[in-house]
């Protein structure tokens, strides 16, 4: 299987369990691997075979802007989860990191893989 991905992608949000945290916008990061047949956008050479980039980008903006997570586990399983209805993904693994959360660290975060990696599509 071919993958799609998404490196790096930076926004704020507001997560956290602390009041503290509640109340202000911090820095996150996130990563989006995700299963793709591209032999039939290959051979198209057209986007509407493809699994679009920007728009998986767009719809987790829009998840990290309108919802306050306390943990970056809930974030990274919403995403997953909204990416594989909505774009029909077989498989995704979703990386959240919040840089700078722990003292030493240039990150934290957690990476998560649903679905299938197997999968295969019917040609």
């Amino acid at each position: 299987m071919d993958t799609v991905y998404v490196r790096d992608l930076r926004m704020d949000a507001r997560i956290g369990i602390y009041e503290w945290e509640k109340r202000i916008l911090q820095k996150i990061r996130v990563d989006l691997e995700m299963a793709w047949d591209n032999r039939t956008p290959a051979a198209s050479d057209d986007i509407k075979d493809t699994l679009n980039y920007k728009t998986a980008a767009k719809l987790v903006m829009q998840l990290v802007e309108n919802t306050h997570y306390e943990l970056v586990e809930r974030l990274a399983e919403t995403i997953a989860t909204t990416l594989m209805q909505e774009l029909h993904v077989p498989w995704i693994q979703v990386t959240v990191g919040k840089p700078g959360a722990v003292r030493g660290s240039s990150e934290v975060g957690v990476r998560i893989e649903r679905g299938n990696r197997q999968w295969q599509a019917s040609m």
